[in-house]
């Protein structure tokens, strides 16, 4: 596997972008996918978000800094792009981003590409009546498994702050659950 500097290099190189572009492609879009699916909810609209995400790291490689992981960045990028998507969706559809997010997780038993059972229909209704930060950090930490480091580095907040946030999506899950 290639080192990610060495990638960043080529990446930033122009006879070898291209090339390079695709190694990032198949490294990271998976799980760039994933992370996307788990925020708007539905395969076509992940599909889209996606393609955006990728579009804007190809167009904005020159001004990455190397602050962070390049994988951070991508991961910031991606985020930023779900939340623009959904924001546009329920403006477009005029109504408040939970709306959308419920009508999403409404459509999910008929997404063809939803694997998930009664239990996980459940489990993304309970994700849903959080916060949207919450959501973020509950999702990265319990779907994707992401350290709160690197999540500190995606999402621009302590660490501390991202504990305390998925404790208290966990608990407002668990009451969910129990409740519902």
């Amino acid at each position: 596997m290639i080192e990610e500097a060495d990638l960043l290099q080529q990446l930033k190189s122009k006879t070898q972008r291209d090339k390079a572009f695709k190694e990032l492609l198949s490294l990271y879009k998976e799980r760039l996918y994933w992370h996307i699916r788990n925020i708007v909810k539905l395969h076509a609209d992940a599909d889209d978000v996606l393609q955006n995400t990728f579009i804007k790291i190809y167009k904005n490689i020159d001004n990455f800094k190397g602050d962070s992981k390049l994988y951070s960045w991508m991961y910031r990028i991606a985020t930023n792009e779900s939340i623009t998507f959904l924001n546009k969706k329920a403006k477009r559809l005029q109504v408040s981003n939970e709306e959308v997010q419920n009508l999403a997780i409404n459509n999910l038993a008929s997404d063809v590409y939803f694997e998930g059972d009664a239990i996980q229909l459940k489990l993304q209704k309970a994700i849903a009546t959080l916060p949207e930060k919450q959501q973020l950090v509950f999702n990265m930490k319990y779907f994707q498994d992401i350290k709160y480091s690197d999540m500190s580095e995606i999402l621009k907040t302590s660490e501390g702050a991202l504990k305390a946030s998925y404790h208290l999506a966990a608990k407002k899950i668990e009451a969910y659950l129990t409740n519902n």
